[in-house]
């Protein structure tokens, strides 16, 4: 029951004229772990956010073997700006597909469904969750569940399961990541797009995504939001019964203050995201833990992000580590996870 798809490769990612990094991350979630499926990267404006990838026109990228354009930005409210419409239109005439993962399809604007069928292109919508999810059981599953949770959103919940996946598998344990945001899913070839689920299904969506297992068998399962978010806790929270996690890993950006695209929320401290996951994860697992605290630590140089990271872990009596520097902090992180 969970959401496969199949989507035209390359791809040829759109970052339109977003500015905010932070609303970019499905375009640099694909280019950090998908890059053989990545041709460059299509702007409406000079300021926007680069990725690093060649930046190239539309007729250049289907010249390069791109076959779809996907929108690679996640802003506020999931919304397709009317600014974009004309590149979205010049795309299909050109000769690629449209892949979406924001809240608004696609398939509702008119003038893009036309265009589509008159060019024989595809739209694509990720966020579209399969029908008939039931409600959750809260029964016990067999098989481990690793769950990524977060101080915010936006900051490394699913670059850390995505790492800590390949970490076990690398140590020969049986795993599987399990995509519940619409980049993971474009990563992974599917998953649950756990936010277009409604709000009484999400346990049980959860539930479905990661279904009983073999004793030994891992579930590395991609959080979203955050428990903390004005916003975006409830999917934090149906996630975090569904998924009846054994094992927490909290997620950190350290440095940032404000809660993204929020009048002003604080940034939940590390103690308070333990406390109140391990509070929540308990009903439905009495035997959860938290495994220790994964860093963004991006902003930093190598020297002062190690620094942090051993202090933050003497502090907090548990491995901290930023699992795309890896070392021998990750190291430390994938041995707890697994003891």
């Amino acid at each position: 029951m969970t959401t496969t798809v199949v989507l035209p490769q390359p791809y040829l990612l759109f970052l339109g004229d977003e500015t905010e990094p932070g609303y970019a991350k499905t375009a640099f979630g694909l280019r950090d772990w998908a890059p053989e499926k990545c041709i460059g990267e299509y702007v409406t404006s000079d300021d926007a956010v680069a990725t690093g990838l060649p930046r190239i026109s539309l007729a250049e990228a289907t010249e390069r073997g791109a076959r779809s354009l996907v929108i690679g930005v996640a802003n506020r409210g999931g919304l397709i700006s009317a600014a974009w419409i004309p590149t979205l239109l010049e795309a299909i005439t050109v000769g690629l597909d449209l892949v979406n993962g924001l809240h608004a399809r696609l398939g509702d604007i008119p003038e893009l469904v036309e265009a589509a069928a008159r060019h024989g292109r595809r739209l694509i919508d990720i966020r579209t969750p399969p029908a008939n999810i039931p409600v959750a059981t809260g029964a016990k599953r067999t098989g481990k569940r690793l769950l990524t949770v977060g101080t915010d959103c936006h900051l490394g919940k699913k670059y850390t399961a995505m790492a800590l996946t390949a970490a076990f598998v690398a140590r020969g344990k049986n795993t599987d990541f399990r995509a519940t945001g619409q980049t993971g899913i474009m990563i992974a070839g599917g998953g649950m797009p756990m936010d277009a689920v409604v709000s009484d299904f999400e346990a049980g969506a959860a539930e479905i995504l990661s279904p009983a297992a073999a004793e030994d068998h891992w579930d590395v399962i991609e959080g979203q939001g955050s428990l903390f978010h004005p916003g975006y806790a409830p999917v934090s929270l149906g996630l975090l019964h569904g998924s009846q996690p054994d094992v927490l890993v909290v997620c950190h950006e350290p440095g940032r203050t404000r809660m993204l695209g929020t009048a002003g929320f604080p940034v939940a401290t590390v103690e308070d995201a333990l406390d109140l996951n391990l509070r929540h994860a308990s009903l439905t697992n009495k035997a959860v833990r938290c495994a220790g605290v994964s860093f963004n630590t991006s902003r930093l140089s190598e020297e002062d992000a190690v620094a942090l990271m051993e202090r933050e872990s003497a502090r907090l009596g548990m491995p901290v580590a930023d699992p795309m520097r890896g070392g021998g902090q990750f190291d430390r992180l994938v041995d707890a996870c697994l003891a």
